[in-house]
């Protein structure tokens, strides 16, 4: 593929490093000397110092030829008219644009749904746009995903489908601390499949004579249902959920607040409430140094205790008894406040904790300050994207593990060599692991095992290697 990028700041980067690997063309562009002689020194690929939003730039590095274009300045709007421009001359350039102001992302989506029979014809994307990203939205689905599945890590959810991943420590002595892979079955009847392990730094797909032992951390698909049993199993029960405080009541926190407290409803938090006794016995409270951020959150959320207070004073906290609470979610704009915060708040009595950080590099040292759950705002942008960069086979991509694995959601090619073939006749130790299979018609994912025949246009959820994903996906048809 040829991938045209404007902005050179930490997400394009990041982006054009995933895309170079993977052997594709990549020209990025940005209009800030500095940012573009960092970029220079990381990348092996065309650097422009010029404005993105200039359609003689973009045809200098070959937007005509570009099969996608993506944008992410720091300005929402040179990223929208940038993709306007293009949809304008080249409207078969796939567009995608970060957008974050919340009012820009919240019209446009209003509006594909009011007009989506135009859309999908005769009409344009409006603004030319795509796909349009927004960080806050991505960062705050991940944070209510990981509460809705008791914060015992992170968890990653899948659409269609009741079966997540989720993200548990094995705890010394407990059910599965010095256990083979393959005698998991002799301690439970749940069914499970770890897609995963990581192991004093390293990362890698397990056998069936994996050996787990403490302090090890593996990757559980299971049912959401289930992630509470197979917590326990690892040596962790989780607690109910009655009292939860959320530090910050800014944009990421304010979309947070909207889904927990009903605005917007989910199936998942439904579950969760019903079990911890229904909503109304939670008490939530919400907590900002800003005074006018409090102010705005008191009026938005009467159900909620708001708070215009400082979170790291220490009187303050055990004065009101945030520190008996069962959860903190530390949403601030202040990311390295947040891992430090959360971490502090644990040590004070809190039962666990929620951290948005900046990135993969912070959530890992998140970990080692003891915090719960870290959700790295720039990787899920970076994971959105390339999500839309993959072809039409591909729905989805996730980066676990400090982007050393890929989780990917994609759809069995008529072309492909697995199709008709049962997993274990096709399987490549260490290479790759098929997780779920749908197939044509069904209504949700089941857990795969070796006895899984693919079928043409089948939906299968992997995990790979991510020096591996793009020969994987090959494979299984994936252009």
């Amino acid at each position: 593929m040829r991938i045209v990028i404007v902005g050179a700041g930490f997400t394009g980067i990041q982006l054009a490093k995933l895309l170079i690997n993977e052997k594709n063309h990549v020209a990025i562009i940005d209009n800030e000397e500095n940012t573009i002689r960092h970029a220079q020194n990381q990348l092996d690929c065309t650097v422009m110092c010029a404005d993105g939003n200039n359609l003689e730039t973009l045809e200098e590095v070959g937007i005509a030829k570009a099969d996608a274009l993506v944008c992410v300045t720091s300005s929402d709007e040179v990223n929208m008219i940038t993709c306007s421009l293009v949809d304008a001359v080249y409207p078969d350039v796939l567009k995608i644009a970060r957008v974050r102001n919340y009012a820009y992302y919240v019209n446009t989506a209003s509006a594909e749904k009011k007009h989506h029979n135009d859309f999908a014809g005769k009409r344009r994307p409006l603004y030319g746009i795509n796909y349009m990203i927004h960080p806050d939205v991505e960062a705050a689905e991940a944070i209510v995903q990981a509460v809705e599945n008791g914060a015992v890590g992170n968890v990653l959810t899948f659409d269609n489908s009741d079966l997540a991943i989720a993200r548990i420590t094995v705890a010394q002595g407990s059910a599965l601390d010095g256990i083979l892979m393959k005698d998991i079955r002799s301690r439970t009847d749940i069914r499970f499949l770890v897609s995963y392990i990581e192991q004093k730094g390293d990362t890698s797909l397990p056998s069936g004579d994996t050996e787990i032992t403490a302090g090890m951390i593996l990757g559980v698909l299971v049912s959401r249902d289930d992630i509470g049993a197979v917590s326990e199993l690892c040596g962790t029960k989780p607690k109910e959920l009655n009292k939860v405080a959320m530090i910050g009541a800014g944009r990421i926190g304010r979309i947070v607040a909207d889904r927990l407290m009903g605005q917007q409803k989910t199936n998942g938090l439904a579950r969760l409430f019903s079990s911890l006794g229904g909503r109304r016995n939670m008490e939530f409270v919400i907590i900002d140094s800003n005074d006018e951020l409090a102010k705005m959150a008191a009026e938005r959320f009467p159900n909620a205790r708001v708070m215009h207070a400082d979170a790291t004073d220490e009187d303050f906290l055990r004065e009101e008894g945030i520190t008996n609470f069962d959860l903190a979610i530390c949403t601030t704009h202040n990311h390295e406040m947040n891992m430090v915060l959360a971490a502090y708040l644990e040590s004070l009595g809190v039962g666990q904790a929620i951290a948005l950080v900046s990135s993969a590099a912070f959530a890992s040292i998140a970990e080692k300050l003891g915090v719960n759950v870290s959700i790295p705002l720039r990787d899920s942008v970076v994971d959105s994207i390339m999500s839309h960069l993959r072809g039409k086979s591909v729905k989805e991509i996730h980066t676990v593990t400090n982007g050393h694995m890929e989780i990917v959601e994609c759809e069995v090619s008529p072309s492909s060599k697995s199709c008709g073939k049962a997993l274990k006749d096709i399987a490549n130790s260490g290479s790759y692991l098929v997780l779920m299979a749908r197939k044509i018609g069904s209504e949700g994912y089941r857990i795969a095992d070796g006895n899984t025949v693919l079928s043409a246009g089948e939906h299968i959820v992997l995990i790979t290697k991510a020096e591996d994903s793009k020969k994987v996906l090959s494979f299984f048809g994936s252009n």
